[in-house]
């Protein structure tokens, strides 16, 4: 059976591949039948757990929001998604006091739809940062795609999952994918979880 168009790539792109991951999530309803027809439905991008209490909905259901899938949740971030505060309360908490100053989910929302894509499009938005000043967990986009900063080098992905290691430069400024306000997140210290094969 052909993997279904509901994976979420790090640069926040849906398409098919086998990689399905360790998080689902969602943009409100951007599917008709079972084709995505949509970017996003509104400001509100949450990663959900594959599994919480007994709760348990069938996929693609008309007019209900559309299950999408991450590698881990380095890559739900660098896609521009935050923790959900219904079945990740724990995670979403510590989101948010990393952010600082106790912002609601609404307020978030907002700044993190202004950093992820331009205006009226789908079009991602990537800034500059200087390479010592990005933490772990951090995606970066270099010529051959993205890559994510862990353990001191940088590991790619690939719609196969990662694989192969650089080394991080340690001047000069790289092309950042994950959000400005992800990576402060990730720099106050949030526990972000990445697939143990980056790590290899």
């Amino acid at each position: 059976m052909s993997p279904q168009r509901n994976r979420v790539t790090p640069l926040g792109d849906i398409e098919a591949f086998p990689l399905r991951g360790a998080w689902t999530g969602n943009r409100g309803v951007i599917h008709r039948d079972r084709e995505i027809v949509r970017f996003h439905a509104s400001n509100l991008w949450i990663t959900c757990a594959l599994e919480f209490k007994d709760w348990w909905r069938e996929q693609w259901l008309p007019n209900r929001w559309t299950h999408l899938f991450f590698h881990d949740e380095a890559v739900s971030f660098a896609a521009g998604h935050r923790p959900c505060a219904a079945c990740r309360r724990p995670a979403y908490l510590a989101y948010r006091d990393a952010w600082g100053g106790q912002p609601s989910a609404a307020d978030m929302n907002r700044q993190l739809h202004q950093e992820r894509i331009f205006r009226g499009t789908h079009t991602r938005r990537f800034h500059q940062l200087p390479w010592p000043d990005l933490p772990d967990g951090t995606f970066v986009l270099l010529d051959h795609g993205p890559a994510l900063i862990v353990d001191g080098s940088l590991a790619q992905w690939t719609r196969a999952g990662y694989t192969g290691h650089l080394r991080r430069p340690t001047t000069g400024t790289a092309t950042v994918i994950t959000p400005p306000s992800t990576v402060a997140v990730l720099r106050a210290g949030y526990p972000v979880q990445i697939d143990d094969s980056a790590r290899h």
